[in-house]
């Protein structure tokens, strides 16, 4: 059962993906937004390519539960081929948003399987490719979340990104993911 008072999301990627920094990136947002947050990975073998999940939990009241998440309001998937994993299906109740990483659109991703929630698509492999360079999913996906969900300012990632990521990457590097970001947001 849903907690209104929270806005809970699941991160699935591949580990070297960014799913961690993804969810950090969101959770330090909302924080200077001031929420309360909560964000943690669930790792199986820790190698690169294994998949990983994330969780973020994001509300306005103290956050006292600790366990994972296991009915989101959110799904961000930076892996399309991780959709064979049927907790993802599973998981979708109708109420929840689903973005998913891929070139495909929602219908050729799910074909005439009956699946419910609201499901949005885009290559964020191809504008990372395209912007930075390198295929940076999580950059993109970023975008795309602040957009569909409402959940945050846009201001507040690109602020968390900046100051998380410029003296470790340098100013290009970090301006170009910026300009990834705002293209998923300017979709």
């Amino acid at each position: 059962m849903k907690n209104k008072n929270r806005y809970e999301v699941i991160v699935y990627g591949r580990g070297g993906q960014g799913a961690k920094t993804t969810a950090e990136i969101l959770a330090q947002a909302a924080l200077l937004e001031g929420y309360n947050i909560q964000a943690f990975p669930e790792f199986g073998p820790e190698r690169s390519g294994a998949p990983v999940k994330t969780f973020i939990r994001i509300s306005k009241k103290v956050i006292l539960t600790h366990e994972p998440i296991v009915d989101p309001d959110c799904i961000l998937v930076l892996d399309e081929t991780l959709l064979k994993n049927q907790e993802i299906k599973k998981g979708l109740t109708g109420k929840e948003l689903l973005i998913v990483n891929t070139k495909k659109t929602a219908k050729e991703l799910f074909h005439d399987e009956n699946l419910k929630g609201t499901i949005k698509t885009l290559d964020a492999s191809g504008i990372s490719k395209e912007i930075i360079g390198t295929e940076r999913p999580n950059t993109v996906i970023l975008g795309r979340f602040v957009l569909v969900s409402g959940k945050i300012k846009i201001e507040n990632v690109i602020k968390v990104f900046r100051g998380k990521y410029q003296d470790k990457i340098g100013r290009e590097l970090t301006e170009k993911n910026i300009s990834a970001i705002m293209a998923a947001y300017d979709l």
